[in-house]
């Protein structure tokens, strides 16, 4: 071999390796799935996570946001979660209770009165049970959120907690919510978020169970006609990491991803009082007649919901106790 050959074949080492470390040096990507639109609350911060996340690890985590269900819905991607084919997501607590009854505690009707004992509920010790344990389901829990507290939209008047009955409500295919409208005479319709503002302007559903801010930016205003402050449950929400690849990542980047993530969630939550507040004196401002109502509207079936939660769900005891203490 003559000496340029060694030469040349030096260089082409050389600069092999040089791109390969190159290539070890660039970000991973990992992909976060969520069910909400770009402009929702838990959309913008999954962005605000991502960007931060990027920045503290030096670019070795990238994460990738997937709205609107662009990767299937929540039964999918915690499969998907599963599996190690979907990195993180931000989810709702339903496909969790449906599989653990205790994961649906936090949707206990009037168990909190605000956004502040939300906020407080979801930073206490059964919050943090229930948090550590999604190990079971092969995913790894990073914190919690929440949308805005749940509020009713008709498109009939309600004045008595009759006009309910038998009226097909939208809501998430989520046990504990799914038994509140029953309890109430109404008939839970589960259906996809997307598919909704159809469905409630052409008849297929009487209302739904939502919060003001999907109400207004949907404008599901346009074809109601009542709008019923109610704020008679929080509406959690879980991210979580796949506990395969959370396994692959190095103890810093999983340090950081904790950090940020739990910071932004906890912003979060908070935000939602000024947020529902803001939402609702737009909604005001709209032809659409404002109810508000309290937990005596709902008679006795709120007492039965407790009665047999309490049963299905032995942490519901433990949460109530530290409700009663706010």
């Amino acid at each position: 071999m003559s000496k340029i050959t060694k030469l040349f074949g030096a260089v082409a080492v050389g600069t092999l390796t040089t791109v390969l470390s190159l290539q070890t040096a660039t970000a991973d990507d990992y992909r976060v799935g969520l069910i909400t639109p770009p402009p929702h609350k838990w959309t913008v911060t999954a962005n605000e996570v991502a960007a931060e996340v990027k920045d503290k690890t030096g670019d070795s985590v990238n994460m990738l946001i997937f709205p609107s269900g662009q990767l299937g819905n929540e039964a999918a991607m915690l499969q998907q979660l599963q599996t190690g084919a979907l990195d993180f997501a931000f989810l709702t607590l339903g496909e969790f209770a449906n599989r653990d009854d205790n994961y649906g505690i936090f949707l206990a009707p009037y168990i909190v009165k605000d956004v502040a004992g939300a906020r407080t509920l979801l930073k206490g010790s059964t919050a943090t049970e229930l948090l550590d344990g999604v190990s079971k389901f092969g995913v790894v829990g990073l914190g919690y959120g929440m949308a805005g507290m749940r509020q009713i939209v008709m498109r009939d008047k309600v004045e008595t907690v009759a006009d309910l009955a038998g009226k097909k409500v939208r809501t998430i295919p989520f046990k504990p919510e799914l038994d509140f409208w029953t309890k109430i005479g109404a008939t839970p319709t589960p259906m996809p978020l997307p598919a909704l503002y159809d469905a409630f302007a052409n008849g297929q559903v009487d209302g739904m169970q939502i919060d003001f801010e999907g109400t207004w930016n949907t404008k599901y205003y346009d074809h109601a006609g009542a709008i019923v402050e109610s704020n008679h449950m929080m509406f959690p929400m879980i991210a979580v990491a796949s506990a395969r690849r959370w396994a692959a990542m190095s103890e810093d980047d999983r340090a950081v991803v904790t950090e940020v993530v739990k910071r932004h969630l906890d912003e979060l939550v908070h935000s939602y009082a000024a947020i529902d507040a803001d939402y609702l004196a737009k909604l005001k401002t709209t032809s659409v007649p404002v109810v508000t109502i309290d937990r005596n509207f709902f008679g006795s079936a709120i007492d039965d919901w407790y009665a047999e939660w309490r049963e299905r769900a032995p942490m519901l005891k433990k949460l109530e106790a530290e409700a009663a203490g706010l």
